[in-house]
């Protein structure tokens, strides 16, 4: 492992492993990366049922961001679930504060897996301000769809792509069924079709593509690359075994 290469998880503590905090720390060593983390919530769940979310103080979020701060340097950054908008947007411009170059990943969750939801919606205007934060953010079909309500899929994504790059990823869609898309610069569409013919589903699927995601941008691949990478890796540990919970197998870098 790369003691000297490090990154950073900001999102919940999930019990079973299998999604969160702790799944992104296995998916950042599998990657030969040393994973830091924040703590944004505890829930009470296992690999199939969400019971309960005690929701972190903005206040405690921004200590361990800081305290993180002090003693590592960070180039790279994951989040996942956030109590709402507003407290995630603090948390973007604190980061900036602290690193004005650091790379954020953002994974846009709305609900875990057995339907509890973590977002109220809120105005428009904070939506924009958070993309135009992040490097990339990572909505699947249904995600995509609940930002924007009076939009449709192909205008919501234009508008958010005119302020980030987006990967979305295509294990909700009804039609081609595990197509996943990259649009970055604005103007580039890149397919991401799957390599695996069947898939064996996960908890905590998500949490592995955008912190995979995350890990090959630490790694200096360029995003288009760190991307497919990512589709890939997440397809091996969907496929590592047949139960909810995935194992992650190491990478050999550049």
């Amino acid at each position: 492992m790369n003691t000297n290469k490090y990154i950073l998880s900001i999102a919940g503590f999930d019990p079973s492993s299998g999604a969160g905090l702790t799944q992104d720390i296995k998916t950042f060593e599998a990657h030969g990366l040393y994973g830091l983390s924040v703590c944004t919530a505890i829930t009470v769940q296992n690999d199939v049922d969400f019971k309960q979310c005690i929701w972190t103080s903005p206040e405690i979020i921004s200590a361990q961001i800081e305290s993180i701060f002090e003693r590592f340097q960070i180039s790279v950054v994951k989040i996942g679930i956030v109590e709402s908008w507003e407290v995630l947007l603090n948390i973007l411009k604190q980061l900036k504060q602290l690193n004005p170059e650091i790379i954020i990943v953002l994974d846009p969750i709305f609900k875990a897996s057995s339907g509890f939801y973590f977002h109220s919606k809120e105005h428009q205007t904070t939506l924009n301000s958070i993309w135009t934060y992040c490097n990339i953010i990572t909505p699947n079909y249904d995600e995509i769809k609940s930002l924007y309500p009076e939009l449709d899929v192909q205008e919501t994504i234009e508008h958010i792509s005119s302020l980030t790059n987006i990967y979305l990823k295509g294990g909700h869609r009804e039609d081609k069924k595990g197509f996943d898309e990259l649009y970055y610069n604005r103007i580039v569409l890149v397919n991401i079709p799957p390599n695996a013919k069947t898939i064996s589903n996960k908890h905590g699927s998500g949490c592995v593509l955008s912190s995979a995601l995350a890990s090959h941008l630490a790694l200096d691949f360029p995003l288009e690359d760190a991307s497919k990478l990512a589709k890939y890796y997440t397809e091996r540990f969907l496929n590592s075994n047949p139960s909810l919970l995935g194992t992650h197998t190491y990478q050999i870098q550049k």
